[in-house]
């Protein structure tokens, strides 16, 4: 099967989310103008390069994470893994702004070190950042999008030490989540190392 813009009524559900899976969940933080806490996780989330460290997160629509760290400059990432998977699913839902997710979800906030957006203090780990830029994505043709693109500079890095072992951060211990499609979430019980094939000159 293929198609282009059109998806044929074979697919009533759309496909994309499970074949660009599994994603990392940005889970993240910000306060509002008034200086009140938000939390919201995003399913559209990833690393995007290193020296210096580089994370982003979009929304549909320029929802309070968005409008937050574009206004305020600044924002933090918390891991979400599978026993705090209650409280994560809680700050997804739709609540005005000024509504305090970390309270509404039983969470602590973390008090960051370089920046004042809290984290969530029982995730293994945190990242603080620096907004780079904000901004609302235009198709192939320059048309507006809904999707909303925030990309940040981490600043500051929160690991818990219980889920370091032998120097490394063990994902399989903190039981990383991973979005799938549709409702579908996968959690990280297991890895595996794959070397790179030796190169030659």
């Amino acid at each position: 099967m293929h198609y282009g813009d059109r998806r044929p009524e074979d697919l009533p559900h759309d496909p994309f989310k499970a074949i660009v899976a599994p994603r990392p969940i940005g889970w993240i933080g910000t306060r509002n103008a008034d200086g009140i806490p938000n939390l919201a996780p995003y399913s559209f989330f990833n690393g995007i390069g290193t020296g210096p460290h580089m994370i982003c997160f979009s929304s549909m629509g320029p929802k309070h994470s968005f409008v937050n760290a574009k206004d305020r400059g600044e924002f933090t990432f918390s891991l979400a893994t599978e026993p705090l998977v209650a409280a994560m699913n809680a700050t997804s839902d739709m609540v005005p702004d000024g509504a305090n997710e970390f309270v509404l979800a039983g969470l602590t906030e973390g008090q960051s070190v370089e920046i004042a957006a809290p984290f969530v203090a029982e995730s293994p780990a945190a990242l603080e950042c620096v907004t780079l830029s904000a901004t609302r994505l235009t198709d192939r043709h320059g048309n507006p999008t809904d999707a909303h693109l925030v990309i940040g500079e981490v600043v500051h890095t929160h690991i818990r030490d219980e889920f370091i072992r032998e120097g490394r951060f063990d994902v399989t211990l903190a039981r990383t989540l991973s979005r799938l499609g549709y409702m579908d979430y996968a959690t990280i019980t297991e890895t595996w190392e794959l070397a790179r094939p030796t190169e030659k000159g």
